[in-house]
């Protein structure tokens, strides 16, 4: 069965963060780095080799695309998905606006090795380092590092680490990747990178959409995190364990089971997000409506590199402190542009039975009314996932998901309900009692665990069904969030809106905290140009329902034009005065999460 372009994520960032063998080389789609593939499942998903997989698959597509376009030792702009910059952004922009201006450094001069040449400043009046300037940094880095395959400029891995084929907003190569191991090797990296003024980007998953982990214009030093994969301690009995930023959430869960260790990580952002990315965007995921986000307690203390070099533990391994302000905070959803965690303290939660439902309903309102009821009964701590497919989802599901019964084509809520065997019973009882009130038509709890299984693996790998119904087109995926009870509008004036411009998309949503995601197909670059004005639409649409751009996958590049709207330009100062004082250089991960002032309004 094909399967196509897997990819998740919330989390997920290049600060460690969600998203398989490719058939051909791809044409630029829009003036943007495009790549999408396919692949053949059969039976049952591993998540953890997929998520491996995705990652040498994305750096794999990624050199490839850029060796077929620009030919080995080039790399003109518009291969680098930055060709907007002479010719007017593909999201609408003239080509004389600042933004485009700005990140114009140089770009389309880069000398023979690829490093770029000429006024090397960035968006905020940083001064980067010149060309001459980076070569002695690789030079420093390689002295610093002198094992094979520690320090990387080949076209292949410094491309492989800026892009994502999931995402379509400009990016440049890095100017060399260096992979670290432990937090005295990235200190060693981050001296480096002040020493020079060259910017460093984190990665490690390599999930994020939203451009986390993108190059700078100006030439960055990547640093790869990937390798720092290690869980450094287990303490069971105060249910916690210590574990460095590129390790994976699914990895941590495997790791407790196989030990027979009654515990697990509740954070699920999706296939391959990292600890570090996951924090650093602050996501969350199915287990969302039961468990929180990443901006809840699950994450007891961490270990930051600062900018200066100084290396910071944020608190001690106790569950509650009141000392000061919470510093750890900082750090959640900064995106890396304060300081880079590389080893963080997880809570951890009880493993509970669990049991997969599935309701389906006329409508969306339906839907909603019912999740509301059901979480306001003294029974809704006992409902662990709340996941809403709508009808066109459901219809992706049965032409290109792991199903051997066809569902019915309607909005559709899936439930993960969670305690004792009685709880559960009690909670079922419940449940069906009030989406029969709110008009279900169907009702069915999955037979087995195997079957229990498969109906959340659908839902997890709903981008796949969704892209396996249209093979060869590609798919911008992106989420907001509202107030629940708002939902249901903006489900309906979304779906309204691209079946208006002749779009093709699913819907699936964490119904419980009014969080969804829209799948929009496309073919090329006019049907890419009606997709980024419907995503524009959908925002600004979500924000005026007293809701956010984006509820699980951070801000990176792709949501900074809809900041000062959302948080209000004073809030948006606030957090600029609080990167200004840690960061001086603007050297961690630039031109994320920070819109500048009258800057970044893209359509």
């Amino acid at each position: 069965m094909l399967f196509a372009h897997l990819v998740r994520t919330n989390a997920r960032v290049g600060v460690a963060s969600a998203q398989p063998a490719a058939r051909k080389s791809l044409p630029l789609v829009s003036r943007r780095v495009v790549a999408y593939s396919t692949f053949s499942r059969s039976g049952r998903n591993d998540t953890r080799s997929v998520g491996k997989f995705v990652l040498g698959w994305s750096m794999a597509m990624a050199a490839g695309f850029f060796a077929y376009h620009s030919g080995i030792g080039s790399l003109p702009s518009q291969t680098l998905g930055l060709s907007h910059l002479a010719n007017g952004s593909a999201n609408g922009s003239d080509g004389n606006s600042e933004r485009d201006s700005e990140l114009d450094n140089g770009l389309h001069f880069r000398s023979s090795d690829g490093l770029p040449e000429g006024t090397l400043t960035s968006s905020e009046g940083t001064h980067y380092a010149s060309a001459d300037e980076l070569r002695q940094a690789i030079s420093e880095l390689k002295e610093t590092f002198p094992e094979e395959g520690k320090v990387l400029t080949d076209q292949e891995s410094l491309v492989g680490h800026s892009y994502s084929p999931s995402s379509y907003h400009p990016t440049a190569p890095h100017a060399v990747v260096v992979q670290a191991l432990s937090t005295e090797d990235v200190v060693k990296i981050v001296n480096i990178s002040r020493k020079y003024r060259a910017p460093i980007v984190p990665y490690s998953g390599a999930t994020s959409i939203e451009g986390h982990f993108n190059g700078v214009p100006t030439g960055s030093i990547c640093l790869d995190m990937s390798a720092m994969n290690k869980i450094l301690e287990i303490h069971e009995a105060d249910g916690d364990l210590r574990c460095q930023a590129g390790a994976g959430w699914e990895e941590i869960n495997e790791t407790l089971k196989e030990k027979g260790i009654p515990l697990f990580f509740p954070l699920d952002p999706g296939p391959g997000a990292t600890i570090g990315g996951m924090i650093s965007t602050g996501c969350s995921g199915t287990n969302a409506v039961r468990y929180g986000t990443a901006k809840a307690e699950w994450f007891l203390n961490i270990t930051v590199v600062l900018p200066n070099g100084e290396v910071a533990t944020t608190r001690r391994r106790a569950r509650k402190s009141s000392t000061g302000f919470d510093t750890t905070k900082l750090f959640i959803g900064a995106e890396g542009t304060l300081g880079i965690v590389t080893e963080a303290t997880l809570r951890l939660a009880p493993v509970v039975p669990t049991r997969v439902a599935m309701a389906q309903f006329p409508d969306v309102q339906k839907a909603v009314d019912a999740v509301q009821e059901i979480l306001k009964t003294p029974h809704g701590p006992n409902v662990q996932c709340i996941e809403l497919l709508d009808d066109d989802m459901m219809d992706a599901l049965n032409k290109g998901g792991n199903v051997e019964n066809s569902y019915p084509v309607k909005d559709t809520l899936f439930f993960k309900l969670q305690g004792s065997q009685l709880g559960i019973k009690e909670t079922s009882e419940v449940i069906q009692s009030i989406v029969r009130k709110n008009g279900s038509t169907h009702f069915q709890f999955a037979a087995s665990e195997e079957e229990a299984e498969d109906l959340w693996q659908n839902r997890k790998y709903a981008l796949m069904a969704t892209m396996s119904t249209h093979p060869g087109s590609k798919c911008w995926t992106t989420d907001v969030c509202v107030p629940v009870s708002k939902l249901p509008q903006l489900v309906y004036e979304t779906k309204r809106d691209l079946a208006k411009a002749g779009l093709r998309s699913t819907i699936v949503g964490h119904v419980g905290d009014g969080n969804f995601h829209a799948l929009i197909l496309f073919d090329d670059d006019k049907e890419l140009e009606k997709v980024s004005d419907a995503v524009h639409r959908m925002v600004n649409r979500a924000i005026a329902l007293d809701g956010t751009c984006t509820g699980e996958h951070g801000v990176g590049v792709g949501k900074l034009e809809y900041l000062d709207d959302e948080l209000g330009e004073n809030t948006v100062e606030l957090m600029r005065t609080v990167k200004r004082a840690i960061d001086p250089l603007n050297l961690f991960n630039p031109g994320k999460l920070y819109p500048k002032k009258g800057g970044h309004k893209n359509h």
